[in-house]
């Protein structure tokens, strides 16, 4: 049985005409590793909202349809015992610091107390989300000391240690080198090994190819294509739509145009993709 459940969602955010997404159905199975990709407007971020409990509890407006996670439908609870089920990491991390504790180890203990975790639990999960997402040298750091990347970070890291069961990430390395993007995504890809079900927002086309079980494509606020990675992000619907594309999905299309790569062949979406495929025919 899937863990999320969304049948026929609509959302229209107050004092607008238009809803923000429409005619959403999607289930999503325990641990896997769901992408969602789409230009801007197309209400990633909505869903994103949604999802967490954000959308109808915070943000108001007319909801219709069901949400439902881990068996329960989000009109049905309260925001606090929803996020319980559902960590939010937002695409600015400046927005989830909380701005009541003087280091990141007190930041990132700070949901644990709000739920009255036992002290010595509560220090063996901080220490050990800090391992894992590689920030147990800014410890004794004031959050607000660290640059962008770090406190994506922090952010990140204060989601993982209260272990829900469903992770939605909004552009969680917007702010990321390509190094610090590699890590966040293998932690991410951890836990869903481990069982925690994760949806990602994300323009980072080829580190989607290479991580997510599943993309979704968002279009004007409804599903527009749904399958593998890919089957979704090599759709010639894409660029049409104005969605970004791996550059080397692009050169390869081309070169296809001009007889230099077959037409029969997946088009590539990573760099090793695109080497492995046109080494192949200077064989």
């Amino acid at each position: 049985m899937a863990i999320v459940n969304l049948q026929d969602v609509t959302y229209k955010y107050p004092l607008t005409e238009e809803p923000a997404i429409r005619n959403i159905h999607l289930q999503v199975e325990e641990g896997e590793f769901v992408a969602i990709v789409g230009p801007n407007g197309a209400g990633k971020s909505t869903l994103c909202y949604t999802l967490s409990g954000f959308i109808p509890h915070f943000f108001k407006g007319e909801l219709n349809g069901t949400v439902e996670i881990a068996g329960v439908e989000t009109q049905k609870s309260s925001l606090d015992e929803w996020v319980l089920n559902v960590g939010l990491a937002f695409q600015n991390p400046f927005n989830q610091i909380s701005g009541s504790k003087f280091t990141v180890y007190e930041e990132i203990a700070f949901g644990l107390e709000n739920i009255g975790v036992p002290r010595g639990e509560m220090k063996a999960r901080v220490e050990a989300a800090m391992a894992m997402t590689a920030i147990s040298d800014l410890a004794d750091r004031s959050p607000y000391s660290l640059s962008g990347g770090q406190q994506q970070r922090v952010a990140l890291t204060s989601i993982l240690v209260m272990e829900p069961k469903v992770l939605v990430l909004d552009e969680p390395t917007s702010q990321m080198d390509p190094i610090g993007t590699r890590e966040v995504f293998q932690v991410i890809k951890e836990m869903s090994a481990r069982g925690m079900t994760v949806i990602l927002v994300e323009h980072k086309i080829e580190w989607i190819a290479e991580f997510a079980d599943r993309v979704i494509a968002l279009h004007n606020g409804e599903i527009l294509l749904e399958g593998t990675p890919g089957e979704v992000l090599t759709s010639p619907l894409l660029p049409e739509r104005g969605f970004g594309i791996s550059r080397y999905t692009s050169v390869a299309r081309t070169a296809s145009g001009q007889g230099l790569w077959p037409g029969d062949r997946r088009l590539p979406i990573t760099l090793q993709e695109a080497v492995d495929g046109f080494a192949r025919d200077r064989k």
